[in-house]
């Protein structure tokens, strides 16, 4: 009778490992690219981080995913199946390319595309569309702004000291800047997938109304952290070093900025990119100095991945969906 939603389950945990791998640039790029930490202890760090997030920042973005894009009255086992699929093909899909889309909005754009696909037009939320929206521009936008002020104020402020010995301070800060974007990382980001496997057990009458039980919560945090652990360095190279390279203070203004705004947008349900936050505070942190010291067209090629995630996802996730209706 289950065994429909079980494999809907595992097809959840295997997205949720695979934002980890995909979103591995996410929490450590910056780190690693002023070489504070090795590859291999900034993704340890990043991966207990990720998981220790959800506990911290709650699931208010696990109840958006859930039940506040589609309805869930509408939701059957081949929408979820097919909504996982379109965020899980598009995220190997940027991934084999190096490019740091957001599997957050892949997986927006699957289960709108599932829903369509199988319920129609009228089971869209428009209220959770309208989140989603606000989470693709300010955080971004945010994570860029904050990033270049405090960058501009620690310019400021350590201005006379010399160089070296500003750089062996914010290293040792950044452990803890770091630290605290990977936590707001896995608050977001992995709250997306337990959103989806609580509308699984809501689906199958398992539980009786939408609440995030705490197993799940474990589930996908593990799987998340491991995803993390293991690492997308395709996408490390282009976050660490090919935007732009930054000073130790820089990547302390970046992680921080990105980090503020993700856990601002945790605590309010909105599903923002964890991508989108850190690719705009490593740009904003990156030209404080000089505009030029960022390559733009590098962040051309992101922005235009932002772009197409939700359509790109959505297209893939309603031609999974028919399919899926086909066989089952």
């Amino acid at each position: 009778m289950y065994e429909l939603a079980i494999g809907a389950i595992l097809v959840a945990l295997f997205f949720d490992f695979v934002n980890g791998f995909h979103d591995a640039a996410n929490s450590i790029a910056t780190v690693v690219g002023t070489r504070v930490l090795r590859p291999l202890q900034a993704v340890t760090l990043a991966a207990i981080a990720n998981f220790a997030g959800p506990f911290i920042f709650g699931v208010a973005v696990a109840t958006t995913i859930g039940k506040g894009l589609i309805n869930p009255d509408f939701v059957t086992m081949p929408i979820i199946i097919g909504a996982l699929v379109g965020a899980i093909v598009w995220d190997l899909i940027t991934w084999l390319l190096g490019l740091p889309s957001s599997s957050s909005h892949a997986l927006v754009g699957g289960v709108l595309g599932a829903g369509i696909a199988g319920a129609g037009l009228h089971a869209v939320i428009l209220g959770g569309l309208e989140k989603v929206v606000v989470g693709i521009i300010v955080s971004p936008v945010v994570g860029l702004v904050t990033a270049f002020l405090l960058a501009t104020l620690l310019i400021t402020i350590f201005a006379k000291k010399r160089p070296a010995k500003v750089n062996s301070v914010f290293g040792k800060l950044q452990l803890i800047s770091s630290t605290y974007f990977s936590l707001t990382h896995g608050a977001n980001d992995g709250q997306k997938t337990m959103g989806i496997i609580a509308l699984i057990l809501l689906t199958e009458g398992i539980i009786t109304s939408f609440e995030v039980p705490y197993y799940v919560i474990i589930m996908a945090a593990l799987a998340i952290s491991l995803g993390t652990f293991l690492g997308g360095w395709r996408i490390v190279k282009t976050m660490a070093v090919k935007i732009t390279q930054l000073k130790p203070y820089q990547g302390f203004a970046a992680e921080t900025g990105g980090a503020s705004i993700l856990a601002t947008l945790a605590w309010l349900g909105i599903p923002a990119s964890t991508t989108h936050a850190i690719s705009g505070a490593i740009m904003g942190a990156g030209a404080v100095k000089r505009i030029s010291a960022v390559r733009w067209g590098i962040g051309r090629r992101i922005v235009w991945a932002w772009i197409i995630t939700i359509p790109a996802s959505a297209a893939v996730a309603y031609v999974s969906t028919l399919i899926i209706h086909a066989f089952v």
